[in-house]
């Protein structure tokens, strides 16, 4: 990260007041933009999104709970959230 003097990018007023509060500390100004949600960038969160709309399906075409975990490799207490969330 690069760093630069907040004289040189702040005007006189604001930075007067910044310097009420933090004279001579480190800042970080954070982005303005929001956050991307977990998985968003590498699309697990799309995939388990299907999974799960998958195995809700499945369920309905009275799948059993045991054979969903099974195919899936996860415990039937987790296929349980799923189906039921």
């Amino acid at each position: 990260m690069k760093y630069k003097n907040a004289s040189d990018v702040l005007p006189d007023h604001l930075l007067k007041e910044v310097q009420k509060y933090a004279a001579g500390e480190t800042l970080y100004f954070p982005k303005d933009s929001a956050r991307k949600k977990w998985g968003e960038n590498s699309g697990a969160r799309s995939y388990f999104q299907q999974r799960n709309a998958e195995i809700r399906q499945r369920y309905l075409q009275k799948t059993s709970i045991e054979r969903l975990a099974d195919e899936y490799c996860l415990s039937e207490e987790t296929v349980r959230k799923i189906v039921f969330r």
